[in-house]
């Protein structure tokens, strides 16, 4: 299945890769290196008056009702936390886009129907599945830290955020390389007989 679409796909997939692996990279350094405020947002004071103040730490203003709370001199546990909103996501779409141009090549290289396609389409699919639960919890656990430590009436604990719907696309992908497996180790054996 060399075709220019196919090809044009497997190109362009690898150049997003690349281009979120550089995000990754340059988010990371310049984060660590900035010394400016870090904020961050709870719905947990939601719809709450702001007229008597909250019960938050030194050095950290609160606004609005869904409660912004930024950090003038942050700790660097604070400033890795702020991190951890965005790292998550960009390494796991860095990964996925590496995994889904590696499919796609392999599609170039020998087909749709085979065992090296199949396989690699259950890799992708598994790390969808489960990828996407885990930069979930990243995300969502250390924003909770980081609020947990700038309000410590508040606390932390672990959330999932982000689209836990690519759980389901994940699974399907892992399914259809199963009965890709299948099919090819089928064909195989019909061949064999012949």
């Amino acid at each position: 299945m060399n075709t220019r679409l196919t090809r044009t796909l497997a190109s362009v997939t690898y150049a997003l890769a690349v281009l979120c692996g550089l995000a990754f990279l340059g988010t990371g350094a310049t984060h660590m290196l900035d010394d400016g405020a870090v904020c961050v947002g709870t719905d947990f004071w939601r719809n709450a008056s702001l007229v008597d103040g909250l019960p938050i730490g030194k050095g950290v203003d609160a606004s609005s009702s869904a409660a912004t709370l930024c950090q003038d001199s942050p700790s660097v546990g604070q400033r890795a936390a702020d991190l951890g909103h965005e790292l998550p996501w960009l390494l796991f779409g860095f990964l996925a886009l590496l995994l889904f141009s590696r499919l796609l090549k392999t599609v170039v290289a020998q087909g749709p129907f085979t065992d090296a396609v199949a396989q690699r389409l259950t890799v992708l699919g598994w790390f969808v599945a489960v990828g996407t639960p885990l930069a979930g919890l990243a995300v969502g656990w250390s924003q909770s830290w980081l609020v947990g430590s700038m309000a410590p009436t508040v606390g932390s604990g672990p959330e999932i955020t982000g689209p836990t719907v690519l759980v389901l696309a994940g699974l399907a992908a892992v399914i259809m390389g199963k009965i890709m497996g299948e099919g090819v180790r089928m064909r195989e054996d019909l061949e064999g007989t012949i």
